[in-house]
Parts: structure tokens; sequence; C-alpha cells
């Protein structure tokens, strides 16, 4: 009997430019795209239920990565980060990914200012643009990976 499960196809890892920034950029926008994708279309109810015991959710993970976006490209402050892993009860799986991708072009804004690596992220005084692109690498592709299991749990679908 043929499975009933969505199943999307894998997208390959990005061909890049030879840059160490088109390299690092590359990466991430792969890693942003994939996150987004597990979490559009979840089915409503699901995609804010608690899928694990910790309480790990689709919704929050996405809303989660996007105060990190925030926080590290953006400059915004951050005062409870446990907080951001929970969506606004009023937000629909639209509005987080919305907020999401919105977060993601004003980030790329501020990233196509950079033109040195080892400066910092411009308006910023702190890590490196180097270090930010790592860390949101590190930290989309780990909260990627989570969603990619809480999705299978709702509704089956598997693939980036």
């Amino acid at each position: 009997m043929p499975s009933t499960k969505k199943r999307r196809s894998d997208t390959p890892p990005p061909r890049t430019g030879t840059s160490e920034a088109e390299v690092l950029r590359g990466f991430l926008d792969y890693l942003r795209a994939s996150i987004a994708a597990k979490v559009e279309g979840a089915p409503q109810p699901r995609a804010r239920a608690a899928m694990v015991p910790s309480g790990t959710n689709l919704l929050g993970l996405l809303n989660h990565v996007t105060f990190v976006e925030r926080a590290v490209f953006l400059g915004d402050k951050v005062t409870n980060w446990q907080a951001t892993f929970h969506a606004a009860p009023d937000d629909s799986v639209a509005d987080v990914v919305a907020r999401y991708r919105e977060t993601v072009e004003r980030a790329n804004e501020v990233l196509d200012a950079c033109i040195d690596l080892a400066g910092p992220v411009p308006g910023r005084h702190g890590p490196s643009v180097r270090w930010a692109l790592t860390h949101m690498i590190e930290e989309t592709g780990r909260h990627a990976g989570h969603a990619d299991i809480l999705r299978e749990l709702i509704d089956g679908s598997t693939g980036r």
C-alpha cells in the first residue's frame, strides 16, 4: 500500500559563488528557505501544539528564529529569549511566516551594505559580520532540523 505521507523533493545544498561572503550568505539563505517551507502551510492548530515534551512547536521555532535574526542583524534587544519560542495567540501560520520573511528581507538589506566580513554588522558594535553569518547558519540549521521533525509529526511532510 503506498504511503499517504506528503513528500517534497529534497533541495540539495546551494551552489554559490566562490567568495567567503557568497558561500556564507548562500547557505544562510538556503536554511532560511528550508525553515520557512517547513512552517508554511502547516495545519493551523497543530503548528502551535507542543509536539515534544519540551513544549517545542513549529510556530514557536520560526518566531524564535525571527527574533534571533532581528537581534543579530537589526540590533533589536531581546530581554526574554524563552518567550520568543511562543508565537502570539492571535498569530496565524501565515502571520509568522510573513514576519520571518520580512525580517530576512530587512536583514539582507543590512548584509548587502557589508563590505568587510571582519567588520561589525553596520550600526552595531559587536561581533563581526563573519561571526553573525556563521551564528545564523548554526542557529537556523539547528532549528530547521527541529522543524523537519515537528512537521513530520504533524502531517507526515518530509523533505526540504
